[in-house]
């Protein structure tokens, strides 16, 4: 028998999920945690769009800017949700048309973006726990990550950069938590408790070897 591999994820039947659920109700602190991840990944989506040069300058601190606005005009929580998404749905839609017009070597410099954050919250990840060995809480501060992925890549890697990766760590890796110090600087760090680390694969960190 033939095995197919799926390309995309399909859409769920409304109709049977209606049948089993007419009414859900959601915290609102579990909605907000979605929209949290919303806006993350919107972020992400704009750092990939600054670093290929799809967008820059005027036209994109006033695409943020309209967003921004837009978000915080809005109270519904589902509405801010949705919101979102389609600015995602905007951001994605402008990535696919430059992929298509621009030079192979832009193309690149999109998909180095991309998997650079990655692979540094994956070695971060990796690094927290070999620290934690014996211990019963571990932290990681932006300094620290900052000076460890210096000496994985041989050069300087700016503080915004390392912030972006302790953020993908935390979403790759649930048991940690992202935060701040109570310092002036308002250093970010992750921090977790040893024993509800769970085991993680490091399947692309080869490119740092």
């Amino acid at each position: 028998m033939e095995v197919v591999e799926a390309t995309q994820i399909n859409s769920l039947p409304s109709k049977a999920m209606q049948a089993d659920f007419e009414t859900i109700e959601i915290p609102i602190s579990e909605i907000d945690h979605v929209f949290r991840d919303s806006i993350d990944l919107y972020n992400q989506l704009i750092e990939v769009c600054k670093d290929a040069g799809i967008l820059r300058g005027r036209e994109l601190a006033r695409l943020v800017d309209g967003h921004q606005r837009a978000l915080q005009a809005e109270k519904n929580p589902i509405a801010r949700l949705l919101l979102v998404n389609a600015f995602v749905r905007q951001l994605i839609a402008r990535i696919k048309i430059a992929l298509q017009t621009m030079r192979p070597s832009k193309r690149e410099v999109v998909r180095q973006a991309i998997t650079k954050i990655q692979l540094r919250a994956e070695a971060i990840v990796t690094h927290i726990k070999t620290l934690a060995e014996g211990k019963a809480k571990i932290s990681l501060s932006s300094p620290q990550a900052r000076q460890y992925l210096a000496g994985m890549e041989g050069k300087p890697v700016s503080r915004r950069d390392c912030i972006r990766a302790l953020h993908r760590a935390e979403k790759i890796c649930p048991s940690l938590e992202c935060g701040h110090l109570g310092d002036g600087r308002q250093t970010t760090r992750l921090t977790a408790i040893v024993e509800d680390l769970v085991p993680f694969g490091n399947g692309l960190l080869g490119a740092y070897s």
